[in-house]
């Protein structure tokens, strides 16, 4: 009997060396090299990719998938048609990231296949974005650094804000959301938050506002700092009535997914003054950035770097390439995103 095979999806071309697991060569190695054939996913394009799928092709029978959102550039994201063409062998995605909008989850539940998510390896790296984000839109740090670019020191610059003594307002305190609350601690902010239900893990420092008290937490918030995950049911959660039910002279802050945020009403609330400041890292139509942006000097803006570090990268990486180990060698693993926990897991496909 073969081992099974599985197919590592990451960075592939254009790039002039293909780097298909960036940090994790060696975890890659001692986590599925002895147990599994590893098949590099090399296609440039999507007909390619489908192709390889088809029965004799060079990626038939994969029984799990190792995915970084990398691998859209070349054969798109794993859309309804795409997941329709993954051979039923397949039973496993581990997807490399806390986000997973790249993957339709219902088409994967149509086929019986589970996806993975790698909560809590980017807690760190997301958290310290923010609390940057924060830190820059109250301070007016992103201007000040563009005037001294381009010699003019201190022009246009208004008095700015102190974070010490500020209420921070948490919209989904999960392991990012957490992780942010713990480093506003040495600023003594006041922490408050919503969430679909109170975290057990929140410390008793945090104050947790349900949805029907969510109005009155809005109306206390200086900084709102954003961190829903984008389903259909968050897309525009941020929109006109919760961005005019903060403070005016409120800071928003988005470090989740760009189209949780409506940006239009954002925007309106820049122009009018509602909103003193603005921290992004992230947009609605990635990479993309709605040039209207730019004219505010008030905005700082970041290309989505929430997980840009090595350590980050690298613990993302074995945490994905584990939960595909232990689905090939314990038919199950952790970090089912929630959408899919409970669905029967398909045994491991051995020829």
């Amino acid at each position: 009997m073969s081992s099974p095979k599985v197919l590592i999806c990451g960075w592939s071309l254009p790039y002039p060396l293909p780097r298909f697991v960036v940090w994790a060569h060696d975890e890659t190695k001692d986590l599925l090299g002895s147990i599994s054939q590893v098949i590099q996913m090399d296609s440039p394009n999507r007909t390619d990719f489908v192709n390889g799928l088809k029965p004799g092709g060079k990626y038939a029978d994969i029984v799990g998938i190792y995915r970084h959102n990398s691998s859209a550039d070349s054969i798109g994201i794993f859309d309804a048609e795409l997941v329709g063409h993954l051979p039923p062998s397949v039973g496993w995605i581990a997807h490399n990231g806390a986000g997973y909008d790249q993957i339709d989850i219902s088409a994967c539940k149509a086929k019986g296949i589970i996806v993975s998510n790698t909560p809590g390896a980017v807690d760190d790296a997301t958290a310290t974005t923010g609390l940057y984000l924060i830190i820059s839109a109250l301070r007016q740090f992103a201007r000040a650094e563009q005037n001294i670019r381009v010699g003019n020191w201190k022009s246009g610059l208004k008095p700015a804000h102190d974070p010490s003594e500020k209420t921070l307002a948490i919209l989904g305190l999960g392991g990012i959301g957490l992780r942010l609350a713990e480093l506003s601690r040495p600023f003594n902010m006041r922490v408050i938050y919503h969430s679909r239900r109170p975290n057990p893990n929140a410390p008793t420092w945090c104050e947790y506002f349900p949805a029907e008290r969510l109005d009155a937490m809005y109306a206390q918030t200086d900084i709102l700092s954003v961190h829903v995950p984008l389903r259909k049911e968050t897309e525009g959660i941020v929109g006109e009535h919760a961005i005019r039910a903060l403070k005016r002279g409120a800071v928003l802050v988005n470090t989740a997914r760009g189209k949780v945020v409506d940006e239009a009403a954002m925007i309106r609330a820049l122009e009018d003054g509602h909103l003193s400041a603005i921290g992004l890292d992230v947009y609605p139509d990635e990479p993309a950035v709605n040039p209207q942006l730019y004219k505010f000097p008030q905005a700082t803006l970041l290309p989505h770097m929430g997980t840009e570090t090595e350590e980050s990268q690298r613990k993302m990486e074995v945490r994905a390439l584990t939960n595909l180990r232990n689905y090939l060698t314990k038919g199950s693993s952790g970090d089912v995103v929630p959408e899919l926990v409970g669905l029967k897991v398909k045994p491991v496909a051995r020829a």
